[in-house]
């Protein structure tokens, strides 16, 4: 190589030094803006691994796990003595109180001759009847509203109750039409059957005449 070519060699190396310098130090200033931006980042990473969770609290019990664990508040009960029907009673009659002014007072008696109570609570159905027929003769005992139910009355077994009938003598009524009748027929308040009571009694065949008249049983 000849000392021109040296030279010329010399110059264009000392031309690139400038250049190769800007650029490293381009990138000296490139990794000093983007460090600290990566520092923040990195220590909000960690910071945010490295915070403790929080403890969870214990659940609540369910409604139904509540509800079967809550100790019941009902009351047992006991079952409700059923009305009493003709078939756990016997009945009589006692006519021994007199009477007045052609009436005649008796005491229509009820005992309960089952084993368990049973409920009486109101007036019983009283009628006139021939022996063995069902159909009653003329009116029915109308209730006598100055003897209401003073609530249900609870028979025990062997116990009696008693309502107040009057008969009104047939002969009182001029154009009555004479039956004679063997005994009354009850039926007790509520009840679908019926006792039969043998006790001979002059009745009406009229339907508009009311010979009897009944009172709600009392204790």
């Amino acid at each position: 190589m000849t000392i021109e070519q040296r030279t010329t060699v010399r110059q264009r190396a000392t031309r690139r030094l400038p250049a190769a310098a800007l650029l490293g130090a381009a990138a000296v200033l490139i990794l000093a803006a983007c460090g600290p931006a990566a520092g923040p980042a990195a220590g909000t990473s960690a910071a945010t691994t490295a915070a403790p969770t929080t403890a969870s609290a214990e659940p609540a019990p369910t409604t139904e796990a509540a509800t079967s664990s809550a100790p019941s508040m009902t009351p047992s009960t006991a079952a409700t003595p059923p009305l009493c029907a003709a078939a756990s009673l016997a009945g009589s009659l006692d006519d021994t109180g007199g009477g007045a002014a052609g009436h005649i007072y008796m005491k229509l008696i009820v005992k309960n001759t089952s084993a368990a109570t049973c409920i009486l609570d109101g007036y019983p159905g009283v009628s006139l009847v021939k022996a063995g027929v069902d159909t009653p003769i003329g009116a029915e005992a109308v209730r006598d509203a100055a003897a209401p139910s003073k609530g249900p009355i609870s028979l025990a077994p062997g116990k009696s109750a008693a309502a107040v009938l009057r008969y009104t003598q047939a002969g009182n009524y001029p154009n009555c039409t004479h039956v004679a009748a063997d005994s009354v027929m009850v039926y007790p308040p509520s009840a679908t059957d019926r006792l039969v009571i043998a006790h001979p009694l002059t009745a009406c065949s009229n339907s508009n005449i009311e010979l009897l008249t009944i009172g709600a049983f009392q204790p």
